[in-house]
């Protein structure tokens, strides 16, 4: 008789299942957020986020420990993306200006899923298009993984005719504090006010 697969710890299958949702909603489009409160170590709070090392757009290495000291959104997609990383990234640009003096406080961060095409150069160039101080992030393959796997990021290849390819991803802007701990979750087409609340609320 086969042994049943062993049972999912409860800490995994709470992430799993509020994660699974979120992607939903924003896949879907709709703008949505959820906070974590002060001090919370909940474990879905505890899921997002952890140690990453990746090359920035101009090509000196980035790991999460050098981030910490500001607060940080943080976006994955990629340069080739038609709608949703454009429109998330100029939300976030709006949102920096929203916030004034306190813009200072705040580190933009996009993490390509698509390292074979984002090189250095290209995510340097692509970021020139938006008013904002992004921090554009790549690496190999394996790097950029484990980044995703630390954010709960899906993503995957989409083949196209004629040999090009798409990149199908969550779209999820996370907030992360000074010490890198997940603060909030707000959808790709959120709009650019309701991110810079949900800063001004935890920046003060």
């Amino acid at each position: 008789m086969p042994r049943s697969a062993p049972a999912a710890s409860p800490r995994f299958a709470l992430a799993a299942a509020v994660i699974a949702g979120l992607v939903i909603l924003a896949g879907g489009g709709l703008a949505w957020l959820m906070l974590a409160e002060p001090g919370d170590r909940s474990p879905f709070a505890q899921a997002i986020g952890g140690a990453f090392t990746l090359i920035d757009q101009d090509g000196r290495t980035v790991t999460d420990r050098d981030l910490r000291g500001k607060w940080l959104l943080v976006y994955f997609g990629y340069t080739h993306c038609p709608d949703a990383c454009p429109t998330a990234l100029n939300a976030i640009a709006l949102a920096l200006r929203a916030l004034g003096p306190a813009r200072n406080e705040v580190q933009p961060v996009f993490v390509t899923v698509d390292p074979a095409r984002d090189t250095p150069a290209a995510l340097r160039e692509y970021v020139k298009a938006f008013d904002a101080p992004i921090l554009a992030l790549t690496g190999s393959e394996a790097a950029v993984a484990q980044a995703a796997r630390a954010y709960r990021v899906f993503y995957a290849r989409h083949d196209l005719p004629g040999g090009d390819y798409e990149m199908d991803h969550s779209s999820i802007i996370y907030v992360m504090d000074r010490q890198g701990r997940f603060v909030a979750s707000l959808g790709g087409e959120t709009a650019p006010q309701q991110i810079a609340e949900a800063l001004k609320k935890r920046i003060g």
